[in-house]
């Protein structure tokens, strides 16, 4: 397999299904218990990262490098994005349905996250840092953007503790399936 079909890769994100690579396999998700980012005041930055954020250490840019965040998401030892994900991926965010938020300083990317964003929702994939904070910064642009663009669904995937910082929380999968059914209203039935 070269490549994910753009609308079988859609398709699956409009019921919920999301895929990872495992040792050369592809292999789709849906948990039972889905992680989810909340998008209105429940949203909670860290002391410690409102102190970063008023340094403003990096330049938020979107949508400029998505491949080459693709390509820091993956930089770890153990990683679900094989280049079969990177070009399915690659192919959506060309059709206008990726989002990349990144963190640029003088020396170069530092970090980011990148995902998809179908209707109202935004399904993460991934992030990265290579200098402190940058990864949490960029979803604290992410959030933002959202905000300003009218989301109503930052989808996780999977909760961490990472995230649970952040106010990241756990819904199960028939609820998440009804707030999906929400975010993605106009884009299926559009009267």
């Amino acid at each position: 397999m070269e490549r994910i079909e753009p609308h079988i890769l859609l398709g699956a994100y409009t019921e919920g299904v999301f895929p990872m690579a495992e040792e050369g396999e592809l292999l789709w998700f849906s948990p039972v218990q889905r992680g989810l980012m909340p998008l209105d005041e429940r949203f909670h930055i860290p002391r410690g990262l409102r102190k970063a954020l008023r340094k403003e250490p990096f330049e938020i840019r979107m949508n400029t490098a998505y491949r080459e965040v693709m390509r820091g998401c993956a930089d770890r030892d153990s990683t679900w994005i094989d280049e079969v994900i990177m070009d399915s991926y690659q192919e959506i965010y060309e059709l206008g349905f990726g989002l990349s938020v990144e963190c640029w300083d003088d020396e170069g990317l530092q970090g980011g996250l990148y995902g998809v964003r179908l209707g109202k929702a935004f399904f993460g994939e991934s992030m990265f840092s290579r200098k402190t904070d940058a990864s949490k910064i960029a979803l604290v642009s992410l959030v933002e953007h959202l905000r300003d663009e009218g989301a109503i669904l930052l989808d996780t995937q999977w909760l961490t503790e990472h995230l649970k910082q952040f106010g990241g929380y756990e819904v199960p999968r028939d609820v998440y399936k009804e707030l999906l059914a929400e975010a993605l209203e106009e884009l299926l039935h559009p009267d």
